[in-house]
């Protein structure tokens, strides 16, 4: 059956999603499964010593040949080091994307009729052009990239949010982006205002919040075990945290439970507690969506609502910090680290589908001034935009690409065949 695919690689995470065509419409997207227990894969590259790139977390623990949350390195001249070899980030970015395609091309038996890819919102025409370029040098050279926040709008749109006008909270792993969307005349989401975000905070913040309180309650205990016992239980502290952080989003009470050697550990923490050791976070981020509110003079009388995205919100202290500053409805998806998938995949359907052109909106804001539509040429809309306080446009200037060192073992990877 003919399908669209739409993909979210996020700092932490990578989800994709695909809608089929049926007739004349669409399917409502569903997550595609890119591991074996999960419908998301770390957002991890290993490198194995034949040159093989490995997606997810490795199975040893030499860093050297590992790389983590590159997406947001894309644009930055210095390239990553990934056993011993410069690698550009948008290379890298551009490998886990072309293997999320190849896994759903398996799985559906065909390849797509368009893809979407989602991007940070802040991002300026620049990365958007390197990011392209990668995706070309491995055979994608017709991906839409569209910013997080209006994929976001859009996965919110599929499930009933009729409003107009709303601001996006989107908290990943270690990144954290708000900005403002509105609807367009033909029913899709673009950006306006000026996007705020951070890629030094976000939902690992949580777990090490947690991971911290239950060093500082077994100290004593730690200070008496074996050495080699406590280094192995300390490994699987945050993992074990963010298990405890989820389940605190539904229970009360929860424990951490550290195997040590002399038996199992168990540090009792209630929500009140998490949520006093995460409180300055989440405030920060809330400070940042009030900031990107304000950044087109709008008031809260004028959003339709705050759209979440990201699986740390389903922590009930962001929507409750939310709810304070903005009295607005706050929305939060079932599976909130797929809305990002799931709304690229809705954005998909319109690149081979458009909607109809729509009567104008009766209220209109503010005029658009943000990065926020996508970056491929007409017939697709345009999206390009110009943030208030950049600086004048300079002249032409010709950037030439970074190139890996030859011959490149990433290179080699995709002719050698991917594991995943």
């Amino acid at each position: 059956m003919p399908y669209v695919l739409g993909i979210d690689i996020g700092s932490t995470n990578t989800a994709a999603a695909v809608a089929r065509r049926h007739g004349t419409t669409w399917t409502r997207p569903e997550a595609v499964p890119l591991h074996a227990d999960s419908t998301v894969v770390p957002s991890v590259l290993c490198l194995s010593e034949d040159g093989s790139l490995h997606v997810g977390e490795p199975a040893t623990d030499d860093g050297s040949r590992t790389t983590r949350d590159f997406v947001h390195r894309i644009g930055d001249d210095v390239p990553l080091l990934l056993g011993g070899e410069a690698c550009p980030p948008q290379t890298l970015t551009a490998e886990l994307a072309a293997w999320v395609v190849d896994r759903v091309h398996a799985l559906e038996g065909g390849p797509a009729e368009a893809i979407v890819l989602s991007h940070p919102a802040g991002w300026r025409p620049y990365r958007r052009e390197v990011l392209h370029r990668a995706l070309s040098g491995f055979g994608l050279r017709h991906v839409t990239l569209l910013p997080r926040t209006v994929t976001v709008a859009e996965s919110h749109a599929a499930r009933g949010f009729a409003g107009t006008t709303a601001v996006v909270y989107a908290l990943g792993g270690n990144s954290f982006e708000a900005a403002l969307v509105r609807r367009t005349p033909r029913g899709t989401y673009e950006t306006f205002g000026t996007p705020q975000g951070l890629d030094s905070i976000g939902g690992a913040d949580f777990d090490e919040a947690l991971a911290g309180y239950a060093r500082t309650t077994l100290a004593r205990e730690l200070a008496t075990t074996a050495r080699r016992g406590t280094q192995a239980a300390l490994r699987g502290l945050r993992a074990e945290c963010d298990r405890v952080k989820r389940v605190l989003t539904v229970d009360l009470t929860a424990d951490v439970v550290l195997a040590l050697p002399n038996g199992p550990a168990r540090i009792p923490v209630t929500r009140a507690q998490f949520e006093q050791m995460i409180r300055p976070t989440v405030q920060a981020t809330v400070d940042l969506l009030l900031r990107a509110v304000q950044s087109a003079n709008l008031t809260p009388a004028q959003l339709d609502g705050v759209l979440l995205a990201g699986g740390s919100t389903r922590v009930p202290l962001v929507t409750e910090l939310i709810s304070a500053a903005l009295p607005v409805p706050v929305e939060v998806e079932p599976d909130s680290q797929l809305t990002a998938a799931t709304g690229a995949a809705m954005a998909a359907c319109q690149v081979v589908s458009p909607r109809p052109r729509q009567p104008a909106p009766a209220r209109d804001p503010a005029p658009v001034s943000g990065a926020g539509r996508a970056s491929v040429p007409a017939p697709r809309p345009h999206h390009d935009t110009t943030v208030p306080g950049d600086p004048p446009p300079r002249p032409p200037v010709r950037v030439l690409p970074l190139e890996l060192p030859k011959p490149s073992r990433l290179v080699l990877a995709r002719s050698r065949g991917r594991e995943g």
